[in-house]
Order: C-alpha cells, then structure tokens, then sequence
C-alpha cells in the first residue's frame, strides 16, 4: 500500500490563506448588502401605447403606474415617424408635394407659389413644425447630424420649413435627440428619466453637448446607451464621462441576452471604468418569451434575477392580452404592483438603481491566498507522485510562489490572479476527494456492514468533504472578488474545464491508491500505465458498450449544459423542479449536486464498505467528484451575491444527502428482499 503524507507546513499556508479568503468575503458581503435598490422602469411609449389601447388619458395610466411602483421611465431620441404620428412636427417628401400640386390638392398659395418659383426639390424633404419647441429641437439636431450644407431653413408664409438633403423613408428612422417634452412629462407625472441617447457618425464634443444640455433640469436616474455605439466612442469617450461626472449620473449596462455580460456597445467598459463604476447592470424579459409567462412565474423571475445576478434595472414591458378575470390595465397595474411588493419582501427597496462601492481586495490578502494556492498545488503533487522528496516539494513552492506573488507585489497581476482563482476551482475539490480516499481506505468492510454504521460514514464523509471543497469557494471568491467581477465587466474563464478537470485530477489518485481491477486486492494498485493498458485491453460486452456510450452522452451534456452559453436545451420537467426548488428555497440547490454529486457521494461510500465491484466504486467516485467541484464552481458566477452562492451550496449538500440517504434505504432494502428470496429458493431446493 502506497503511503502519502499531508505535508503540515503546506496545510498551514492553506489555512492562512483560507482566513485571508474569508475576510475579503466579508467584506465583499458587506459591499454587496449595501447595493439593494432595484429601479422597476418602463418604456414611456410602452405607457402611452397602454393608454391609447385601453382609451384612457396618459395621465391616468401614468398615475397608476406610480402607484403600483414603477419609479422610472426610459425615454428615446425621437423619430419623424413618431412626430408624424403624434402631429408635433411633420416631415414630407418633395415629390409628395409636387404630385399635389400637379393634382390640385395643393391647396395653400403659399405652398403652390414656392413649387411654381421651382423651389421644391421631389429628392428633398420638407419639415414643418405645430410645436414650436419640438421644431427649435428637430431643427438643432438636424443641423449637428447632417450639417447646413444638407439643412436649410426657408419660410411658407409666416412659418419657418427646413429643406431637408436625404432619403425620406431612412428620414423617417433618424433620430433627432432626446424630447424634453417627453422627460418632462415623465418627471411632471413623479418619474425619473432612463435616458436612451445614440451616438452620432464622426461625434463632436459640440454634439455631445447638446445631448446634456437637453437633460439639464431633468430627474435622470441614469444614461443607457442605444445602438451598437456609446454616446463619444470612439475618440471622443473622456469627455462623455466628464459630461455624466458633472451631473452624477449613473451609467446603465444592459444585459446580454445570453445571460454573460453586456449587449455589445464600442466605448461601454470604458465608460463605467471612467465613471468609477458607477453602473448598475439592466434586464429585461425577451419580448418573444413574456407572453408565454403567467404573471406570478414573470414576478418570480424578477426576484430571482435581482438576487442572483445583481440587477438593479427592471425594465418591465406590459402584457398585451390580460389574464384571467382582469383587463388588459389591471392585468399591468396588478404585475408591476406584485414585483415591487415582492422585492420589497425580499429586503430590496424600490427606487433609483443603487451601485457598487470601489471595491477592490487588499492585496496583502490576495498574496497570502497566493501562496496558499500555491501550496495547495504542490500538496496536491505531492499525494500523486510517489516519493515526491521534501527538498524538491519546497523548491517547486519557492518557484511557484515568486511566479505568482511577484506581479500582485508590484500592483498588477490580474491575469495571475484568474489563474489562481482557476486553480483552487480545480484543487481544492480534488483534495477533498483525494483525503476521503485516504480516509475511507482505513475503514472496516465488510458485506454485512451494519446500515446505521454505512450512513453514519456517509454523512460524517460528506461533511468533511464538502467543507475542504468550500476552502476553494473562500480561495476563488477571495481572489476575485472586486467591483468589475461583481458587475461582470470581468469574468471567470474556464467555467467548463473547471466541470471536467477535478475528475482527472482524482482520477490519477484514485489510480495510485486503489486497483479497481482488482477485488480481491483493491488496496494493492498496479502502476498507472498497467492500469490504463488493463483498461485497453478489457473485453466488453455489447450491454457495457452502450452503458459507457451513454455515460460519455451524459457527460458531454453535462459539460455543454455549463454556463450560459448556447447547449442543450433543459428538460420541462427539470424546469418546473428549479420553479418549486427556487419558490422553495433561498437560494435553489444546483441540479448537479443534488441530482448526481450527493447521491452518488453516499453511494460510493457503501460501495467501498460494503465491498461492492472496485470498479463500481470507481465510477462513483467521479461521479461524487462532480457534486464538489460543482458546489466550488457555484462561487465563480461572481455576479451572485457571495452568501447566495454559500446558502446554494449547503442546501445543496443538505438535500443531495437526503435524496443519498432514501437512496441507500431503498438499496438496502432491495438487499434484504433478494436475499429473503433467495433463502426461500434454497429452502425449496432442499
């Protein structure tokens, strides 16, 4: 039997490291528990369209609104096909104009005059203006985005007309600024603003400044850029920030329709880092996939996305269709009431999106995690390579150590500081299982095992397990923990490694301490290569084939399934299990863990005490390795709140021994029915 020895000067750095980990998560705790103001905002033309299909005023659907806790309205840069529709300013092509006049049903003389002095061009469009303020503001966005070679003023009578130099149907899609009429409106009603304005080609700083002149005197709770551009990208960026510091406000980061980071816009992170982060990330609903949510399965949605993936904008959009026995406004009024009462209920308060504080960890800290990753590395080394020497152990830390502390020391290493969170993910699983392995090799086995005693070694096991595993979550949080990954500007790469490679990395000591081709002597394991060449050389059966073809199936979705990228889709019903696990409980268990980690935990140690095929028991043993490296990886999605990932982990732990434990009652009495079975058989045979 090979003897590896737990070296005390590396479990000391570990542990050192460990409390470094657990401080910084503290106060990564404390920073998050001060970020709990969730914006509920609205589309303003989402309210109007609202009203305009119910047939009410404006103001009554906006009073309404505010009363059921909507605190915020985004409002666009205006379009002439939303001026030609609300009649505010009107944009007509010049060929529209001469047709009428050849027709005869241009009737004002002004007009009829200035086609026959030749003065309407049909390539030019003409823009007329009944709200003089919307017109002084059409007239000075035109001239910033096309210029006055382009845009001319002439007059119909006593009435100031622009002659426009474009393509009336792109004329009609162009937008012209924001609408103060609009953000008025909506602070006039008790809102704040979410301003939605676009860049413009080949920007100015004059151009920018006439973006914030337009939201001076306007409650704007933040700016959230649209188009694929932030307002200044490229060159002129600085200044942008510059504009958004003197007004205070906060910039919006819209998520991703993956769920992973931001909808792509040139210039974002750059302004958020301008801004000292000072941001607060926005969701919205998809707009093909609301319809199909019941109102209290679209409110849990919002709780749910607020608590794990640190929203602070809810941008609702209204049913269309009403549910049952209400009408189409009380369905909406009863939605944005039912969110804001929930969030509230889940300690948030309702109001401007709140943001993080700077944040970023001590790097003293960070270093003594450092140098705990490192150990953990060659303490690992050194339970695989037999005869690993003391001297050569110290060596390879000293060299690890320089490499990784060396660039924190001096104020940078952000790439070595993803690659130690990388390494504990892996670790620290690794070394919770390699220690079980070494325990449960000096345990008693037999084939009558008395159960309470089976039971008791699982949950004392996974126990102890499953808290060396969580040293790597305080490791990985500790070490990343700032104010970027909090808002995912940064994130953890190698989410889907971290799936595969803990199992190799038990994999290789399962190898060197037990021979799991071997029953008869399990403790006593060939050399690595022979157990890989008896491997090669195994004769299958046809049924063993398939087993492993399906468990290599398995394995490949499990790995694709990861993160959020595009993979296979969840079944229906592990999606109504997560619905009742979510309403459930505080943090909803991850479905590895408490479906196929846990349970095969439990397993594994009755097959080992109960003197099970070694190779069962092999087999169990990555698949327990997946619940721990699971529950580590858990703490990776920084975006969740840190005690969040920790509550996820332990009901984890806590339902996937249950589910091991009805597991092993029902092994166990399968056991005792085949063997009553089989005692009658042979008193028939006698």
């Amino acid at each position: 039997m090979k003897v590896f020895n737990y070296n005390r000067w590396f479990i000391l750095l570990i542990a050192i490291g460990l409390v470094a980990g657990l401080v910084i998560s503290f106060q990564r705790h404390r920073v998050e528990n001060d970020n709990m103001t969730v914006e509920l905002a609205l589309d303003y033309e989402d309210l109007l369209k609202l009203a305009e299909n119910e047939g009410l005023p404006p103001s009554e659907v906006l009073a309404e609104a505010k009363e059921a806790g909507i605190t915020s309205l985004a409002v666009y840069e205006t379009t002439f096909k939303k001026l030609n529709e609300n009649g505010k300013a009107a944009a007509t092509p010049g060929s529209v104009l001469l047709q009428r006049y050849h027709n005869g049903s241009l009737t004002d003389p002004d007009w009829v005059a200035l086609v026959q002095a030749g003065k309407i061009v049909g390539t030019e469009v003409y823009v007329t203006g009944n709200d003089p303020q919307t017109f002084k503001e059409v007239k000075e966005d035109l001239l910033l985005r096309l210029g006055d070679q382009r845009v001319q003023s002439m007059h119909v009578g006593s009435n100031e007309v622009l002659a426009v130099k474009t393509n009336y149907e792109d004329f009609l899609k162009i937008n012209l600024g924001m609408p103060t009429d609009e953000m008025k409106a909506a602070n006039d009603a008790g809102f704040y603003v979410i301003a939605r304005p676009s860049n413009y080609t080949d920007v100015t700083k004059g151009q920018i400044d006439a973006v914030f002149d337009r939201l001076d005197g306007i409650k704007v709770s933040e700016i959230i850029f649209s188009g694929p551009q932030t307002l200044g990208a490229p060159d002129l960026l600085e200044y942008t920030i510059q504009k958004m510091k003197q007004r205070n406000i906060t910039l919006g980061m819209i998520e991703n329709v993956s769920q992973l980071q931001f909808y792509p816009q040139d210039g974002l992170t750059d302004i958020a880092q301008g801004l000292d982060y000072k941001a607060a990330r926005l969701y919205t609903i998809p707009k093909d996939e609301q319809p199909k949510l019941k109102l209290a399965d679209a409110v849990e949605r919002w709780s749910n996305t607020d608590e794990e993936r640190n929203i602070r904008i809810d941008l609702l959009r209204p049913y269309e269709k009403p549910a049952t026995g209400l009408s189409v406004m009380q369905t909406n009024i009863k939605y944005f009431a039912d969110t804001k009462n929930k969030l509230e209920n889940k300690g948030f308060t309702v109001g401007p999106a709140s943001s993080f504080e700077i944040y970023n960890g001590s790097q003293i800290l960070r270093i003594l995690m450092m140098a705990g990753v490192c150990a953990a590395g060659v303490l690992y080394l050194s339970l695989v390579i037999p005869n690993f020497k003391l001297k050569h152990q110290y060596i390879l830390f000293i060299i690890a150590a320089v490499v990784c502390i060396l660039p924190l020391a001096m104020g940078h290493g952000n790439k070595i500081r993803v690659l130690g969170a990388f390494a504990a993910a892996n670790l620290f699983p690794a070394l919770a299982m390699i220690y079980l392995l070494d325990r449960i090799k000096t345990m008693k086995r037999s084939k009558n095992l008395p159960f309470k005693r089976v039971i008791a070694s699982c949950f004392v096991s996974i126990i102890i397990t499953s808290i060396i595993s969580l040293i790597g979550a305080a490791y990985l949080s500790g070490i990343l923990s700032d104010v970027r990954y909090f808002l995912e500007i940064e994130i953890f790469r190698g989410i889907k490694l971290t799936f595969v490679l803990p199992m190799i990395l038990v994999g290789i000591a399962l190898c060197q301490r037990f021979n799991v081709f071997d029953d008869n002597n399990p403790l006593v394991p060939m050399a690595f290569l022979d157990q890989l060449k008896h491997f090669l050389n195994m004769k299958i059966l046809v049924k063993t084939l398939i087993i492993f073809a399906a468990l290599a199936l398995a394995l490949v979705v499990f790995i694709e399934r990861s993160g959020h990228t595009a993979g296979f889709p969840v079944p229906g019903i592990e999606l109504k299990i997560r619905a009742l696990l979510e309403r459930t409980f505080f943090a909803r268990p991850r479905s590895k863990e408490l479906f196929i980690g846990h349970p095969a935990f439990f397993i594994m140690i009755m097959a080992w005490l109960r003197k099970w095929p070694v190779f069962v028991f092999g087999i169990l043993v990555f698949a327990a390795t997946i619940g721990q490296g699971s529950m580590v990886e858990t703490f990776a999605h920084m975006r969740t709140p840190v005690y969040m990932s920790l509550s996820r982990g332990i009901n984890g732990v806590v339902l996937g021994a249950l589910l091991g434990f009805v597991a092993l009652v029902i092994i166990e009495l399968w056991r005792h029915f085949s063997s009553s079975l089989e005692r009658r058989k042979n008193a028939g045979h006698e």
